[in-house]
């Protein structure tokens, strides 16, 4: 064994079996921290030291990574829901994990968006109080059926805003409006224009897929859009939305009439943000999630196991 090799053993073994840092080996061994750097690059290289990441029983570390490379994500996150058959127990399953990446992920000084929906309410529940320094959490589309509704996105900003102890920047209009020139009129309102300006200036985004079923959310008391103007949709191709922003299966935005009379950022906007989280599973809500993911409209997912084996068995 020559010099070099024996030396790099012998830094190896410093700090992987006698947990020393680097600093303290640069001290035993009388050579510069640079070079303690690189000889543990050099025993990885070589194969002197194989670093091996065990499986955690419940996790998906390997299911993520693959969504992630699939897809382009930034970050893939996998839950295991107890019935993925079923709605609610999915959006709960869902929403009490995206609500603990929300604590890992949001920090000071963020804008933060949302949208509205099921699941997110879901992880709106789970939040825990967390005061943050500068934070501005916005409202990302107006509101949406019952204001007394847990899914309202004027509730759910201002839940989070108390979670977090932060600025809130509420939408005051409706999510949408009966016709195409009082949209406009609204979205020419000073508050409302600053208030979408705001949410367009998001770094770190939470949002719901939905899908335009009859008995989806959207429709159940046709108070946010009735069945034939779901029906219609559908039969230009919709299979999911964003903030009541369609698009089809490719992730290409399907014009209608109902998109003209959202008052909200559109997806454009939504498409350009830094980070886009979008928490959506179970098995309706499979061509959803896959047009968001192709279309870009989100480069962070959180769903349930089943959803991202289907996503990674899907030959395009």
């Amino acid at each position: 064994m020559d010099e070099n090799t024996r030396l790099l053993v012998k830094v190896a073994k410093l700090y992987y079996e006698n947990g020393l840092t680097q600093d303290e080996v640069s001290q035993r061994l009388r050579i510069s921290r640079p070079k303690v750097s690189r000889l543990l690059q050099e025993a990885r290289n070589q194969g002197v030291v194989q670093i091996t990441i065990a499986s955690v029983p419940g996790g998906y570390a390997d299911l993520e990574r693959q969504l992630e490379s699939r897809y382009d994500l930034m970050e893939a996150l996998v839950v295991a829901t107890g019935d993925p058959g079923s709605a609610a127990p999915v959006a709960r399953d869902l929403g009490q994990a995206a609500a603990g990446f929300f604590r890992r992920t949001v920090q000071d000084g963020d804008v933060v968006g949302l949208t509205w929906g099921a699941t997110l309410a879901g992880m709106v529940d789970h939040l825990q109080p967390e005061k943050k320094q500068r934070v501005v959490v916005a409202q990302m589309v107006g509101g949406l059926g019952q204001p007394s509704s847990e899914t309202h996105a004027t509730d759910l900003a201002r839940r989070v805003s108390q979670a977090l102890d932060a600025t809130l920047s509420l939408l005051p209009a409706p999510g949408i409006v009966d016709t195409v020139e009082g949209a406009r009129l609204l979205r020419s309102d000073r508050h409302i224009a600053q208030s979408l300006e705001m949410a367009g200036k998001a770094n770190l985004a939470f949002v719901g897929i939905g899908a335009p079923g009859t008995d989806s959310v959207l429709v159940r008391d046709e108070s946010i859009i009735s069945r034939s103007e779901v029906r219609d949709l559908v039969a230009q191709g919709a299979v999911g939305d964003i903030g009541l922003h369609f698009y089809d299966l490719h992730g290409h935005p399907v014009p209608s009439s109902v998109e003209d009379r959202v008052i909200g950022v559109g997806l454009d906007v939504i498409r350009a943000l830094p980070r886009v989280v979008g928490i959506a599973g179970g098995a309706g809500k499979f061509d959803a999630v896959l047009g968001a993911l192709r279309g870009k409209f989100i480069n962070t997912l959180i769903t349930d196991m089943d959803t991202a084996h289907a996503l990674l068995d899907r030959q395009d």
